[in-house]
């Protein structure tokens, strides 16, 4: 009699230790589980804001982006999840401009290289500043 009890102790014991492991597989898999969905949220959270913040870009706005991106990747994530918070915050209401992008990345010292070019309209016709100086030169030279 005796040792059956300490049998059934034994055994009490021993799926008292098997539940208990259970517990600890089962909610270290759900932390790895919680741990990867956040991940997944963070990475998409960089092109959720991305995204907003295209929503608020005008005039070249989109260009500078795409401009600051590939010349400072890390630097301009920061501050894409900065401009998404001051949006959110309400502190900007206004929709921002290409030239106001870059005149914020000057202002952070990112020097952000953008190709610009002048155009005129000359006859009905788009001509850049160079051609426009070179024809008006190529005339004077004629004309003397």
């Amino acid at each position: 009699m005796l040792q059956e009890k300490t049998d059934n102790d034994i055994a009490i014991i021993k799926s008292r230790k098997i539940i208990e492991q259970l517990k600890k597989i089962s909610s270290n898999e759900k932390a790895k589980i919680i741990n990867k969905q956040q991940q997944k949220q963070q990475a998409t959270q960089g092109r959720t804001n991305r995204e907003l913040l295209l929503k608020y870009l005008y005039d070249r706005g989109e260009e500078v982006l795409i401009l600051a991106e590939s010349q400072f990747p890390n630097e301009i994530r920061t501050i894409i999840n900065r401009l998404i918070e001051l949006i959110k915050n309400g502190d900007i209401s206004e929709r921002i401009s290409g030239g106001e992008l870059v005149a914020l990345f000057r202002a952070v010292g990112m020097n952000v290289k953008v190709n610009t070019t002048i155009r005129i309209e000359d006859h009905g016709k788009l001509l850049s500043f160079s051609d426009k100086l070179k024809d008006d030169y190529g005339d004077a030279v004629n004309k003397s």
